[in-house]
């Protein structure tokens, strides 16, 4: 009798949250990297963890009034890993979605909280900007990319949003750019591109190059389960279910 031949690998891995990742996803600096349990990384997902904003530099003329308590917890904070991406729940990364955290550049006096650009590029070198901050002048640093539950994102899109709320829709080959934010129940038609720092609102329809305005989602949006490929922007659970058959 032949020996019978062992069972092919699957290719796709399914985690102890109900994660379904490809084995054919790339993703870098998993530590990372968040998922809220139930996403899909569809083949050729590529999620960039790696970039990620560097952690806030310590003093070094601590006086030696310090306590040892206070140092303590200060260095096992400093040992958590930051966060780069967060996904919610439910969400669907298809074939070939590049997720990339932005690039905000922070001047020498602003908070952590601002969002600024520099006037021309050589200024943010002048200023010490090309590796990231961390010291005292200006810099480039990234910023966290979250994006909330139940979000269908089509192929080939790229993101670089700062955020992307629940029940968003985002069809083929669209585009979104550094710091741009997308509200609950939002839409991104197929091919379009949404420009760096836009703030799209709860409900809206958006669509071209540049991405603008054309219209509202209809009543129901978000509401009940969707059949397959989050045409609804409702519940994506029977897309999760079907998803590595």
């Amino acid at each position: 009798m032949p020996p019978t031949k062992p069972p092919a690998p699957s290719t796709w891995v399914e985690t102890e949250t109900g994660n379904k990742v490809s084995r054919l996803a790339q993703l870098h600096g998993t530590q990372h990297i968040t998922l809220g349990g139930r996403c899909v990384l569809s083949p050729h997902v590529c999620i960039r963890g790696d970039l990620v904003r560097p952690a806030p530099s310590t003093s070094t003329t601590s006086t030696t009034s310090t306590s040892t308590e206070n140092s303590k917890s200060h260095s096992n904070r400093k040992q958590q890993p930051i966060t780069s991406v967060t996904l919610g729940k439910y969400v669907i990364l298809s074939p070939g979605v590049l997720l990339k955290p932005a690039l905000r550049y922070i001047s020498s006096s602003a908070t952590t909280s601002d969002h600024k650009y520099p006037p021309s590029q050589s200024q943010g070198k002048e200023k010490g900007g090309g590796g990231g901050g961390g010291g005292g002048g200006g810099g480039w640093q990234h910023v966290p990319l979250t994006i909330g539950s139940h979000v269908f994102i089509g192929p080939e899109c790229c993101i670089s949003a700062a955020i992307i709320g629940d029940h968003v829709l985002l069809e083929t080959g669209c585009v979104v750019g550094d710091l741009a934010i997308l509200k609950d129940g939002c839409r991104v038609l197929r091919g379009a591109v949404v420009p760096g720092g836009m703030v799209v609102a709860p409900g809206m329809v958006v669509g071209g190059r540049p991405a603008r305005v054309v219209g509202e989602v209809g009543v129901g949006w978000g509401v009940g389960e969707d059949e397959g490929a989050g045409g609804g922007g409702g519940d994506l659970r029977e897309v999760w279910r079907a998803a590595g058959r």
